[in-house]
């Protein structure tokens, strides 16, 4: 059976066997077709084509989404397991199908039932493959600060303006765009909406963006002059509703990047464990040294941290409660781990950490990533009190 049935036969509630099972084929693949050309990928800076294509096939594009849209309709809890387990050999993976599936939630959340029946089934499959388009030149965190355009004409909107970092941006085809419907809109939010947006004339890239990390994985810049899109592909139906979307959809977008982080945290522990043990300075592996045990203590303690943070955050997005301060935690708590796990796998493995032949050097790299993406870690803080004082009001 392959990971897609049983996936398929297990979605929306698994029990320990059947996860231990899908996990169990997981981690084969991992090891069989995926680490063995994480390095070479990853240094050539080149697209995983045969590997995005795996992906597709075990039915990854459609973790999250419903099986009657045709997707494997997992748990969050079910999906950041996952995460943890990929992003452990190799993070950058990870974001291929995560950018993809916010969007999928856009439309699964917030979406007209016409919206769904024709979008979701071919999120599912892979065969529309895209993600989310928000952050501008002049606009990240404040999202109220976009300056893309889409002006209602007749039965299309005409869309002007230009998004950046965009994962997938080249390989994809399909993207949740937040857009200004009413620039003039006060409150400026009330002005902002989501528009489905396939690529045709008038929607470029314009440039494949070179990073420090996160190699192999497109993040580009897309233009868009005078792109006409149907009318029947704004999210929702319904104007001014961005905003609120964006804020639902990028929930299970921090559950991931946090699940990243655990996953990158780990496998600094994990190397970090067999290199201390094969390390000999003065007459005994450097596993026996204090120092090394120290570091060894309070990388493993951040791991199991992490992990439960991300669990107890997806276990709340599942029961359907709001959950912006849990992963808020998570993702702050996850990605901090993975960057002071990754300096210290460095230090522990010495000058060989900077060698290209050890793993340990893509995770100091790809690591600080996830203090960045899906939200700043300052703004994580500034939800997280707000929502405390929301949440015990005296």
């Amino acid at each position: 059976m392959s990971v897609a049935e049983k996936m398929d036969e297990a979605a929306g509630g698994l029990s320990q066997e059947e996860e231990s099972q899908i996990f169990d084929t997981l981690d084969k693949w991992l090891e069989r077709d995926v680490r063995p050309v994480v390095k070479k990928f990853d240094h050539a800076d080149e697209y995983p084509r045969d590997i995005v294509e795996q992906m597709k096939e075990m039915g990854l594009f459609g973790a999250i989404i419903k099986q009657e849209y045709g997707g494997l309709g997992m748990s969050a809890l079910t999906y950041a397991r996952v995460v943890f387990k990929i992003s452990e050999v190799w993070m950058a993976l990870t974001g291929i199908f995560n950018s993809h599936l916010i969007m999928a939630t856009l439309v699964q959340r917030f979406g007209t039932e016409e919206q769904k029946r024709r979008f979701l089934p071919r999120f599912a499959t892979g065969e529309l493959r895209g993600g989310l388009g928000l952050t501008e030149p002049d606009a990240g965190t404040d999202l109220q600060g976009i300056r893309t355009k889409a002006m209602k004409q007749g039965d299309h909107y005409i869309v002007n303006g230009t998004k950046t970092w965009i994962t997938n941006g080249v390989e994809g085809t399909c993207f949740a765009v937040l857009v200004k419907t009413d620039p003039e809109a006060q409150p400026r939010h009330k002005g902002m909406s989501f528009i489905i947006m396939e690529k045709g004339p008038g929607f470029t890239v314009s440039k494949r963006i070179q990073k420090l990390g996160y190699k192999s994985i497109d993040s580009a810049e897309l233009v868009f002059q005078d792109f006409k899109v149907p009318v029947g592909n704004l999210v929702g139906g319904k104007e001014g509703q961005g905003f609120y979307q964006a804020a639902g959809g990028l929930e299970i977008g921090r559950i991931n990047v946090a699940a990243r982080g655990v996953g990158i945290a780990t496998a600094s522990l994990k190397d970090s464990v067999r290199y201390a043990q094969q390390r000999k300075t003065f007459g005994k592996a450097i596993a026996e040294h204090q120092a090394i045990q120290l570091k060894l203590g309070d990388m493993a303690t951040k791991v199991e941290a992490a992990r439960l943070l991300t669990e107890h955050a997806a276990m709340a997005y599942d029961r359907g409660e709001r959950c912006d301060m849990e992963a808020g935690m998570a993702k702050l708590y996850a990605s901090e781990a993975a960057v002071e796990n990754s300096l210290d796998a460095m230090r522990i493995h010495g000058g060989y950490s900077y060698s290209k032949d050890f793993d340990v050097e893509r995770y100091f790299r790809d690591a600080p990533l996830m203090t960045i993406g899906e939200g700043t870690n300052e703004l994580q803080r500034i939800i997280i009190a707000k929502q405390l004082v929301a949440r015990n009001k005296i």
